[in-house]
């Protein structure tokens, strides 16, 4: 069974390698599921980790249906990690009526080109799972990244089943929640590989009495941040 482990850092990718991880998906940000490393990182990884690395495209947190310009971005990226040389990326698209947007989906796979793709948790919003497992299987897409559109993996084993009895050309891939204690449920049924982040917190100064710099509140599947120009033209109105 293929061990792959979500990466947020440097240091977690090399802690995989050295625990004998057999890929990795290199991301930041696992608070929001994670985003687009920046080319730091990305560079950094290319030259310190032997293992197969894949790189998660998505350019913000919130939903998975993109503007044109951060469609864009997300094409951009795959060329900066194809040039890099990466052995896969991670992405997908949906539309706004939670279905596979498979045009979109689909310029990402050419762009990435003889890359594997994993189409990842963006699964999990899907209206009817087993279409788009046929819709993705037709794109040629190599894995499916699930929950079984649950909390957690475990939680959304029965799905992960029929999903897994019915694929016939992709690999589904379970993730989130994924445990030593619960790992080997998923071996003895057949999975072929699973996800996970393996993440431990580290306590770095000894001082925490200090104002947070996390926003719950910017934490939302269901709306994005943005700036908001009338705000910005208030204050400037404001100070001149």
């Amino acid at each position: 069974m293929l061990v792959e482990v979500c990466a947020n850092s440097l240091q977690s990718a090399l802690n995989a390698q050295k625990a004998g991880a057999h890929r990795i998906e290199l991301c930041s940000e696992l608070a929001v599921g994670g985003i687009t490393p920046s080319y730091g990182l990305l560079k950094s990884v290319r030259e310190r980790i032997s293992i197969p690395v894949h790189v998660l495209i998505r350019p913000r947190s919130g939903d998975f249906s993109y503007t044109k310009g951060e469609f864009e971005i997300m094409k951009e990226n795959i060329a900066l990690c194809a040039k890099l040389g990466f052995e896969g990326i991670v992405s997908g698209v949906l539309k706004t009526d939670f279905s596979v947007d498979t045009d979109r989906t689909r310029e990402l796979i050419e762009a990435t080109g003889n890359l594997k793709f994993t189409f990842h948790r963006a699964f999990d919003w899907v209206e009817d799972p087993f279409k788009a497992l046929s819709q993705l299987e037709a794109l040629k897409v190599d894995y499916i990244l699930t929950s079984g559109q649950r909390k957690s993996a475990p939680e959304g084993l029965g799905l992960l089943n029929k999903l897994n009895e019915q694929a016939s050309t992709c690999t589904i891939m379970p993730g989130g929640g994924v445990k030593p204690n619960n790992v080997m449920n998923f071996k003895n049924e057949g999975f072929k590989a699973v996800h996970l982040s393996g993440t431990k917190f580290l306590r770095t100064l000894p001082d925490t009495n200090r104002v947070s710099m996390n926003t719950p509140s910017f934490l939302r599947d269901w709306e994005i941040a943005v700036t908001d120009s009338d705000t910005i033209t208030t204050i400037v109105n404001r100070v001149k």
